[in-house]
């Protein structure tokens, strides 16, 4: 087997942080030009600097966005951009325009690699050849690419591959749509998504009249891919890298689906047996940071109702995120920061970089000036609690699932 990149989004420094402490091989980012996710919290160009040296230091990697569609004026500075990001010593743009694509190839003294973006749905071995024979370093396959054709892809061996493993689908063809564009004026394949597929639309037949069937207004949306069951079949392929999406999420939502990913790949890369029991495991803990359905997208064949969110979305926001870890726990206390309100007597789970998520309960609760705490309902807050198990900056705090506080 292959050592595969596991390969995490980022929408500001903190997240992408947050991503390489919890296993991330590389993470991907927007810069402040030139990336769609304009509602990101994209990075100066000051930020990348600082989050190359600490992706190298933890030895990992940063690959830049430079994926708009661009319009004529699109263009202007783009040479000055790529330098920038040579001169900072990112490792990889990724790109769906031929013109940046070439004008990255023909760069002297170019030190990162240039990734053609899935927004080329480029979804067969012709296509893979097609950029190869042109000189980029990857290729980021089409969402809609099924596990045979990726077999087929890196069979040959053409050039490195990278397959999405988990977040959002798009009702179009891997992005390229015009429905914001069109209803709204925010050109999606420019950075302004309105995300139009995921409104609720009224039905009408063709003659105008309102179809009432439905009490649930009408969407377009997909279920959110998942694909932790197919992680095995990616690796003995040939993949070279495994994509998150999701620059918009939080660093809670990156630490639980990175974190899972983290240890199946680690499993399976290990030869140790990956039970059925363990892959229920991951999935269930995936499904902890998820606020929609998820489904297997394109790699269980071509997606049926079953696997599209035409009545509704469930889209749930939950507050089992409850502390973030600032110190190794000392003297049996434990200092950490409020992210949602919790109580003494809660029981919880924490889990970490290196650590797996383990249950545990709050006995205590302790303010800095020494105060002892029944509640903590601030965010933000700074507190102690009673803790004698394993724990390492940067770990979480969470509710366990279907658990209050006895009284």
């Amino acid at each position: 087997m292959n050592r595969i990149e596991l390969l995490a989004p980022a929408g500001n420094l903190s997240k992408a942080k947050t991503a390489i402490l919890f296993g991330a091989d590389a993470v991907y980012i927007g810069g402040s030009s030139f990336s769609l996710r304009s509602r990101a919290s994209n990075f100066s160009m000051e930020q990348i600097e600082e989050l190359v040296i600490f992706a190298h230091e933890h030895g990992s990697k940063v690959h830049v966005t430079v994926n708009i569609i661009p319009h004529p004026d699109d263009l202007n500075g783009i040479d000055e951009y790529l330098q920038a990001l040579n001169a900072a010593g990112i490792d990889a743009i990724i790109t769906a325009s031929p013109a940046i694509i070439t004008r990255a190839l023909q760069m002297e003294d170019r030190h990162f690699e240039v990734h053609v973006s899935t927004q080329r749905s480029i979804l067969n071995a012709a296509s893979v050849q097609f950029w190869a024979d042109r000189g980029v370093d990857r290729v980021v396959l089409g969402r809609e690419t099924p596990p045979e054709a990726i077999r087929e892809i890196c069979a040959k061996k053409i050039v490195p591959t990278e397959v999405f493993i988990h977040g959002g689908m798009c009702i179009s063809y891997s992005g390229r749509c015009v429905l914001s564009n069109h209803m709204t004026g925010r050109d999606a394949n420019r950075g302004g998504c309105a995300q139009s597929c995921r409104w609720k639309y009224d039905l009408y037949d063709g003659q105008g009249n309102q179809i009432s069937e439905t009490e649930t207004p009408f969407s377009m949306s997909s279920r959110d891919l998942q694909a932790a069951r197919w992680i095995r079949e990616f690796i003995e392929s040939g993949v070279a890298s495994l994509k998150i999406e999701g620059r918009m999420k939080s660093d809670y939502y990156l630490a639980v689906v990175v974190g899972a990913y983290r240890r199946l790949i680690d499993a399976i890369e290990s030869g140790k047996p990956v039970t059925e029991e363990f892959l229920q495991e991951i999935e269930q803990e995936l499904g902890r940071a998820e606020n929609r359905p998820a489904g297997p997208g394109f790699y269980n064949g071509l997606p049926g109702k079953e696997v599209q969110l035409y009545r509704r979305h469930d889209e749930t926001v939950t507050q089992e995120y409850i502390g973030y870890v600032l110190e190794e726990p000392q003297d049996g206390w434990m200092k950490v920061q409020v992210k949602n309100n919790f109580s003494a007597g809660q029981k919880v789970e924490l889990f970490g970089p290196g650590i797996a998520p383990y249950p545990d309960e709050i006995t205590k609760i302790q303010s800095l000036e020494g105060e002892m705490l029944e509640v903590c309902p601030h965010p933000m807050q700074i507190v102690k609690l009673r803790w004698d198990k394993p724990a390492k900056p940067g770990s979480m705090i969470r509710k366990q699932r279907d658990s209050q506080p006895e009284n």
